[in-house]
Formats: C-alpha cells, structure tokens, sequence
C-alpha cells in the first residue's frame, strides 16, 4: 500500500541537501524497496508556485495542504537548515501597516502591496500568514496535525548541533540519514525509515 510522504528539505544548490532527498525518491520509484511513498511535496502541475504572484503565505497554506493529506512528514536536516530564513518575511504577521512583500519567485517591481487587509485566526492550521521560515512552518503544521515525524541527519552521525531549536523535542529520536554496509560503503539508512513506517 502506498503512503503519502511528505519530505521537508533544504533545496540549496549550495549546502543544500537535494542528495538525501534524491535517495528517498529512489527508493520510491524502484523495484528494490518496498517504501512505495508519495513525495507529497513535489512541485506538481496546478501548484500555487506556478502563479507568478505566488506570495509566501500561499505556499504555507499549500504546505498545509499536502501535509493534512499525509500520513507522515520527513525532515532532512543538514549543518544550514537552522540558518534558513526564506519565508519568514511577512510585515503583515508583524502588524506592520501598509504591509508589503516580495512574491516567491520575485519580481521587476521589487514588493507588492498585502494580498490581506486583516487576518482572522487559524483554528484547523497553522496560519499562512506568520513569520516562520518555511521549514518551521512545515515542521509546526505537522506536529498540529499529529503526523508521524521523522528527521534524518544529512549526516553518518547524530548531529544534534545541527537541529533547529524548534526541533530540539525530537533530538532522541533523530536519526543520521547515512549509515555503513558490510562493505564499508556509505548507503541511506533504509531499514530505520522502513521501520518508522511500518513496513515491517
């Protein structure tokens, strides 16, 4: 039976962890393992991002979105995922009137006025409009909606140094990503992230 993954990572194309993510969707797609997962946080066709005035607050409720339709949430954590800030500049979650920002993907005209005039609080979610980064929004939606929460260290070793504090909770149960075989070789840690799943 498939399970619906969602993974959380950084996608840097400088320090960034893209290789621990490359590996679990490997291990999605091919014939040798069993972990039959749906990367829910996959840019799919009719994203908000394709928009090109896509502002932060519609990609935190998007990640609200394909977080409630999973049945757990994977963490990748490397040495700059507690640097990363992208998203957390939101003036309007700071009562800062008028309220501008900048939308995702940018653009030639520098910041856009506020989607919003107010809010009014969030009672199933975590609310869109707030100054988390995004990864601090994901990892706050999935501890709200109580889903299995796995965090993997980029990492032959428990880093516990790298956990950003809104982690340190899971600092027990975090594990390195990275583990040997019987052959010295450096291999993702397949059989903890079976076991979590219960595909044992």
């Amino acid at each position: 039976m498939e399970k619906r993954i969602y993974i959380s990572a950084d996608y840097s194309n400088n320090n960034g962890d893209r290789n621990v993510v490359d590996i679990l969707k490997r291990w999605g797609q091919d014939n040798l393992h069993k972990v039959n997962f749906i990367d829910m946080a996959q840019v799919i066709s009719g994203s908000v991002s394709e928009n090109p005035d896509c502002r932060p607050c519609d990609l935190k409720s998007e990640f609200n979105r394909q977080i409630n339709a999973s049945s757990a949430v994977i963490f990748v954590v490397g040495d700059y995922t507690a640097k990363r800030i992208a998203g957390n500049a939101c003036s309007l979650a700071k009562y800062i009137s008028p309220s501008f920002c900048t939308p995702y993907k940018g653009n030639a005209n520098g910041k856009k006025y506020c989607k919003y005039t107010r809010t009014v609080p969030a009672i199933n979610n975590v609310g869109n409009v707030n100054t988390y980064s995004y990864i601090h929004h994901e990892f706050e939606q999935a501890k709200k909606k109580e889903k299995i929460i796995i965090i993997f260290y980029n990492s032959l070793r428990k880093e516990v140094g790298w956990l950003p504090d809104y982690m340190k909770q899971y600092e027990q149960s975090a594990q390195p990503f990275w583990i040997k075989n019987s052959l010295g070789e450096k291999v993702g840690n397949y059989s903890y992230l079976k076991k979590v799943l219960n595909y044992e």
